[in-house]
């Protein structure tokens, strides 16, 4: 699934207070497991010292890389996992998704920067990047994008949405793609040469998302958009 507003981290309430009432669940046998999503490193320490996370969900993929910086780090050092939304970058990493591509109405992906029709444009060759790896395995690009997640530490792993059961078949068979360290190190170079135009969310849905959990931002030495218990609220 693709987050909403409703599964980022709430500004009007602390953490640690989501974290207790899930651990309350928890106990009582309603819940199994605790789990965030596109928060940043802080948030993820301080709900974590109250009720351990199972997993965090924020966006990771070939072209979007923003829990590199602070969230993996964290993810590693408590043992959590990461549950990447967006893998396939909204479809765009298969490969399918053009210039020319048009979107039907109601489809949030018209409302982003990165898929705006000059940004599809300009960012092909990250899908050209992914098809030159899918060709010498015989996969799709798409299947590369999964794979390339799969291979960055066994504790992540990708959860792309369909609503094709062919599309699904064909994700399920990332799993079979074995990218060698060469096929990484390609990725990682070409990617390093390519500066992705657009941002991956809407200003709107990123002002919503904790710092940390978006690039350019540093939940380090702060307790960013979950206020501390007992602080004064927003109105």
């Amino acid at each position: 699934m693709t987050p909403g507003p409703d599964d980022r981290v709430d500004p009007e309430v602390p953490i640690e207070d989501v974290a207790g009432a899930v651990k309350d669940l928890i106990v009582a046998g309603k819940v199994l497991h605790f789990g965030l999503s596109e928060a940043g490193g802080a948030t993820i320490r301080r709900a974590h010292a109250v009720q351990p996370i199972t997993a965090v969900q924020n966006e990771y993929s070939v072209w979007s890389r923003d829990p590199e910086m602070e969230v993996i780090p964290v993810c590693e050092e408590l043992g959590i996992g990461l549950v990447p939304w967006g893998p396939l970058g909204k479809g765009y990493l298969t490969g399918t998704i053009t210039p020319r591509t048009t979107f039907r109405e109601g489809d949030l992906r018209r409302m982003l920067p990165c898929l705006a029709t000059e940004a599809r444009r300009a960012n092909w060759p990250v899908v050209e990047l992914l098809q030159r790896v899918a060709a010498r395995h015989q996969a799709t690009p798409g299947q590369v994008a999964l794979a390339w997640l799969l291979a960055r530490h066994p504790w992540i792993v990708p959860i792309p949405g369909t609503t094709k059961i062919s599309h699904m078949e064909q994700n399920v068979q990332a799993t079979e793609v074995a990218l060698t360290p060469a096929d990484l190190g390609e990725i990682e170079d070409g990617f390093a040469r390519i500066e992705v135009q657009g941002a991956r969310s809407s200003e709107a849905i990123l002002r919503q998302t904790d710092v940390g959990a978006k690039l350019g931002t540093s939940s380090r030495g702060g307790h960013r958009l979950s206020p501390l218990p007992g602080e004064k609220r927003s109105s």
